[in-house]
Protein backbone atom coordinates (compact mmCIF):
# COMPACT_ATOMS: atom_id res chain seq x y z
CA UNK A 1 0.00 0.00 0.00
CA UNK A 2 0.71 3.81 -0.79
CA UNK A 3 0.38 6.73 1.39
CA UNK A 4 0.00 10.26 -0.11
CA UNK A 5 0.40 13.16 2.35
CA UNK A 6 -0.27 16.83 1.74
CA UNK A 7 0.95 19.73 3.40
CA UNK A 8 1.89 23.61 3.68
CA UNK A 9 -1.98 24.72 2.50
CA UNK A 10 -3.94 28.10 4.43
CA UNK A 11 -4.64 31.35 4.29
CA UNK A 12 -3.06 33.92 2.23
CA UNK A 13 -3.27 37.24 0.84
CA UNK A 14 -3.41 37.90 -2.52
CA UNK A 15 -0.55 38.35 -4.06
CA UNK A 16 1.07 35.60 -1.50
CA UNK A 17 2.74 33.06 -1.50
CA UNK A 18 2.69 29.00 -0.38
CA UNK A 19 4.42 26.08 -0.97
CA UNK A 20 2.58 22.77 -1.12
CA UNK A 21 4.85 19.32 -0.34
CA UNK A 22 3.51 15.87 -1.01
CA UNK A 23 5.55 12.94 0.03
CA UNK A 24 4.69 9.36 -0.80
CA UNK A 25 5.35 6.47 1.29
CA UNK A 26 4.70 2.41 1.46
CA UNK A 27 5.49 -0.03 -0.83
CA UNK A 28 6.79 2.19 -3.92
CA UNK A 29 8.32 0.21 -6.71
CA UNK A 30 8.71 3.38 -9.41
CA UNK A 31 6.64 6.39 -9.18
CA UNK A 32 6.48 7.58 -13.23
CA UNK A 33 4.31 10.79 -12.38
CA UNK A 34 3.47 13.17 -9.70
CA UNK A 35 1.25 16.09 -10.37
CA UNK A 36 -1.24 18.45 -8.45
CA UNK A 37 -4.60 19.15 -9.06
CA UNK A 38 -7.30 21.16 -7.45
CA UNK A 39 -10.87 21.51 -6.56
CA UNK A 40 -12.93 24.58 -5.67
CA UNK A 41 -16.23 25.31 -4.36
CA UNK A 42 -18.42 24.17 -6.85
CA UNK A 43 -16.96 23.18 -9.24
CA UNK A 44 -15.29 20.01 -10.59
CA UNK A 45 -11.44 18.77 -9.99
CA UNK A 46 -8.68 19.94 -12.02
CA UNK A 47 -5.29 19.56 -13.32
CA UNK A 48 -3.38 21.63 -11.94
CA UNK A 49 0.45 20.86 -12.38
CA UNK A 50 2.23 17.41 -13.24
CA UNK A 51 5.92 16.35 -13.72
CA UNK A 52 6.62 12.84 -14.99
CA UNK A 53 9.61 11.25 -14.01
CA UNK A 54 12.43 11.84 -16.67
CA UNK A 55 10.10 14.39 -18.24
CA UNK A 56 9.12 17.34 -18.41
CA UNK A 57 6.30 19.50 -15.87
CA UNK A 58 3.13 20.49 -17.72
CA UNK A 59 0.54 23.55 -16.09
CA UNK A 60 -3.04 24.57 -16.54
CA UNK A 61 -3.32 27.74 -18.43
CA UNK A 62 -4.52 29.53 -15.41
CA UNK A 63 -1.34 28.83 -13.04
CA UNK A 64 1.58 29.61 -15.75
CA UNK A 65 4.20 31.84 -14.81
CA UNK A 66 3.04 31.81 -11.45
CA UNK A 67 2.86 27.93 -10.41
CA UNK A 68 6.27 26.09 -10.51
CA UNK A 69 6.34 21.91 -9.67
CA UNK A 70 9.58 20.32 -8.69
CA UNK A 71 9.93 16.66 -7.35
CA UNK A 72 12.54 14.90 -5.31
CA UNK A 73 12.63 11.77 -6.28
CA UNK A 74 15.35 10.58 -3.66
CA UNK A 75 12.13 11.68 -1.06
CA UNK A 76 9.35 10.45 -2.73
CA UNK A 77 8.27 13.93 -2.77
CA UNK A 78 6.64 16.79 -4.84
CA UNK A 79 6.15 20.34 -4.37
CA UNK A 80 4.30 23.12 -5.75
CA UNK A 81 5.46 26.64 -5.39
CA UNK A 82 2.66 29.38 -5.59
CA UNK A 83 3.38 32.59 -6.25
CA UNK A 84 1.05 35.86 -6.74
CA UNK A 85 -1.95 34.09 -5.81
CA UNK A 86 -5.90 35.05 -6.47
CA UNK A 87 -8.64 34.62 -4.98
CA UNK A 88 -9.51 31.84 -7.27
CA UNK A 89 -6.71 29.84 -6.88
CA UNK A 90 -8.90 29.16 -3.58
CA UNK A 91 -9.32 25.87 -3.45
CA UNK A 92 -8.62 22.14 -2.11
CA UNK A 93 -5.32 21.22 -3.59
CA UNK A 94 -4.78 17.08 -4.02
CA UNK A 95 -1.74 15.05 -4.93
CA UNK A 96 -1.92 12.29 -7.17
CA UNK A 97 1.01 9.75 -7.58
CA UNK A 98 1.18 7.04 -10.36
CA UNK A 99 3.03 4.24 -9.03
CA UNK A 100 4.86 1.62 -10.98
CA UNK A 101 4.76 -2.14 -10.32
CA UNK A 102 7.42 -4.24 -10.93
CA UNK A 103 5.38 -5.98 -13.84
CA UNK A 104 4.63 -2.63 -15.30
CA UNK A 105 1.24 -2.07 -14.35
CA UNK A 106 0.07 1.41 -12.59
CA UNK A 107 -1.86 2.71 -10.10
CA UNK A 108 -2.74 6.10 -8.79
CA UNK A 109 -2.81 7.32 -5.17
CA UNK A 110 -4.43 10.04 -4.39
CA UNK A 111 -3.36 12.27 -0.84
CA UNK A 112 -6.38 13.72 1.48
CA UNK A 113 -6.08 17.47 0.25
CA UNK A 114 -4.98 20.54 1.40
CA UNK A 115 -7.01 23.90 1.93
CA UNK A 116 -5.64 26.72 0.02
CA UNK A 117 -7.81 30.43 0.78
CA UNK A 118 -6.57 33.10 -0.95
CA UNK A 119 -8.25 36.63 0.36
CA UNK A 120 -9.01 39.31 -1.53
Amino acid sequence: QVQVVESGGGLVQAGGSLRLSCVASGSIFRINVMGWYRRAPGKQRELVAVFADGGSANYADSVKGRFTISRDNAKNTVYLQMNSLKPEDTAVYYCKVEVLRPNFLTDNYWGQGTQVTVSS
